[in-house]
């Protein structure tokens, strides 16, 4: 185990990231399992007993384990997650309105993040 400190930090991060996730359960812009999977990660680090219970969790658990495993993202999770990457782009563009450099750098990092996603194994 970590010193006390990391340890701690560790706990406060995963709790935080555990946070973020749920608030991704109700936002519809916002991820939910990629921070739930930090969360994991977090806690393997600092308190087993928390890693558990996201890894058993009847609705996440699931997903965080197939990422463990083979890092896998199954079929639908990835089309949602790529027209969700393409609306949030062309809400930005409508609402937002950047110059032209910004929008070149939100594109390609959007392009990035979508070929990852797509090029996992389907889970």
């Amino acid at each position: 185990m970590h010193s006390p400190i990391k340890r701690w930090g560790w706990f406060a991060l995963g709790w935080l990231m555990v946070a973020l996730g749920f608030i991704g359960a109700v936002l519809p812009v916002m991820p939910t399992t990629i921070f739930l999977i930090l969360a994991a990660a977090c806690f393997s680090h600092s308190s087993p007993r928390l890693e558990a219970w996201l890894l058993d969790h009847r609705w996440f658990g699931p997903s965080i384990r197939r990422w463990r495993e083979r890092g896998a993202i199954p079929r639908k999770a990835k089309i949602v997650a790529i027209v969700s990457m393409a609306g949030g782009y062309g809400v930005m563009l409508y609402t937002v309105r950047p110059v032209w450099w910004v929008d070149l750098l939100v594109a390609l990092a959007l392009i990035a993040c979508a070929l990852y996603v797509a090029t996992r194994p389907d889970g």
